[in-house]
């Protein structure tokens, strides 16, 4: 499967502009780390592209990611991918032994977070964003509530990388190279 074919599923599958914007952020960390770590960004930008392709239809972490593999398997996903794209649930945590797994998992719930942070700013700007300013976020959890902060930690622990020296400056800049294709590169003045 290629990027525009995975696109084609996005489109027919989510309808939330903001949740597609969700899924472009996972995949520009995912190329990121992906290139970080010498690996294939395209397969790693597919699997973050993917990988919430079924929340809108099975919503509850019973059911999402597992109820969507039989559709990617469809659409001709390899077995690989989608093995990745299911490592990142909460119930697979036990599953994550690639890199490529931990990354999906560590990159998933930052992106939210990332973005909440760029969307309370006066320019509504992601460039605008700080790693200093993220950290503040951080510590409110009244901030961002739904972003599960343990999850963003874990993730880092797992690949192996400092939170906020290394993991957290990666995803932000991965999405503020790709602001306007998030809808993140401000309001027009």
């Amino acid at each position: 499967m290629d990027r525009s074919q995975a696109w084609e599923i996005v489109c027919e599958f989510v309808q939330s502009d903001s949740l597609r914007k969700h899924m472009l952020s996972v995949e520009f960390a995912m190329r990121a780390y992906a290139q970080h770590y010498g690996e294939d960004r395209d397969s790693w930008g597919l699997v973050g592209l993917l990988h919430d392709f079924d929340w809108e239809v099975h919503p509850t972490l019973q059911q999402h990611p597992m109820d969507g593999a039989p559709i990617l398997r469809e659409r001709g996903l390899s077995e690989e991918d989608i093995r990745t794209i299911l490592s990142h649930g909460p119930l697979a945590a036990h599953d994550r032994t690639t890199l490529r797994d931990k990354a999906l998992f560590a990159v998933d719930e930052l992106t939210g977070l990332i973005t909440a942070a760029a969307l309370v700013r006066p320019s509504k700007n992601v460039r605008d964003v700080e790693v200093q300013s993220i950290r503040k976020k951080w510590r409110d959890k009244a901030f961002a509530r739904g972003v599960n902060r343990e999850d963003v930690e874990q993730g880092a622990q797992l690949l192996g990388v400092d939170l906020w020296e290394f993991h957290v400056p990666l995803v932000l800049k991965a999405m503020q190279d790709r602001a306007e294709e998030l809808g993140l590169a401000g309001q027009p003045v």
